[in-house]
């Protein structure tokens, strides 16, 4: 590929890797298109925010593709992952130590099967507290950070499908399929509420983004080596 091919505009799929930030992804590709073809500036974004803890893939856009990234951040994403139930942490996933604990012994898979129907269809969630959603033009993790609370509005999101692959309590596998919008953690966090007990998100990987699969993805380094080879 030449520099008119990236400024022109390129859609990137990227796996992201575990404790990498999204942006982090964006910098390092951004930094890689530069240095190869010795240019100032090239435009490069991705297409929906994945937590640090989360891996999976991300798309990145490049150029006049960037004018696009609104169209794939409104594309059906599918999650898999596990929850840990009997636990909650006010991050809703590891990025915070455990707050409170709550029983499972009453917790069946039939109870289980039954509670996951309730996520179906269009629900209301409340982002989280540690989340990239600005108010009043601060990151509303930054605030958390500070010990700050706020009182933040639910929104309407879509689950398309919601199963559980595997029980091992306390732990639980899950798949899920969602519209823009949807907080896995914000999930896992209401899920263990409707158990009568608590829950939180304790790995998440993104496997598609409408017809984009992390399967045709490619680690960040692995990218920026086949660039520095072209």
């Amino acid at each position: 590929m030449t520099t008119e091919d990236f400024q022109n505009g390129q859609v990137l799929l990227i796996d992201k890797p575990l404790k990498w930030t999204s942006f982090q992804v964006v910098n390092k590709l951004r930094w890689a298109i530069r240095e190869k073809f010795k240019i100032k500036k090239i435009k490069v974004g991705h297409a929906g925010t994945l937590d640090p803890l989360a891996t999976g893939l991300l798309i990145v856009c490049t150029g006049k593709f960037t004018k696009r990234i609104n169209e794939f951040q409104g594309q059906p994403k599918e999650y898999t992952g596990t929850f840990t139930l009997g636990a909650t942490t006010p991050s809703y996933d590891l990025e915070t130590t455990v707050d409170k604990k709550f029983p499972t012994s009453h917790i069946s898979a039939q109870l289980i099967k039954d509670t996951t129907l309730q996520f179906i269809g269009e629900i209301k969630q409340k982002p989280p507290l540690f989340s990239a959603i600005k108010k009043d033009g601060k990151r509303l993790y930054e605030l958390a950070r500070k010990g700050e609370t706020t009182e933040i509005p639910t929104r309407i999101v879509t689950i398309y499908k919601f199963e559980i692959t595997r029980i091992a309590l306390p732990e639980l596998d899950f798949i899920v399929k969602c519209s823009k919008g949807t907080y896995i953690r914000s999930l896992a966090n209401d899920f263990g509420e409707a158990l009568n007990s608590g829950a939180h998100l304790s790995k998440l990987r993104r496997t598609k983004i409408g017809d984009y699969s992390a399967q045709n993805a490619v680690d960040p380094l692995a990218f920026v080596k086949k660039l520095e080879q072209l």
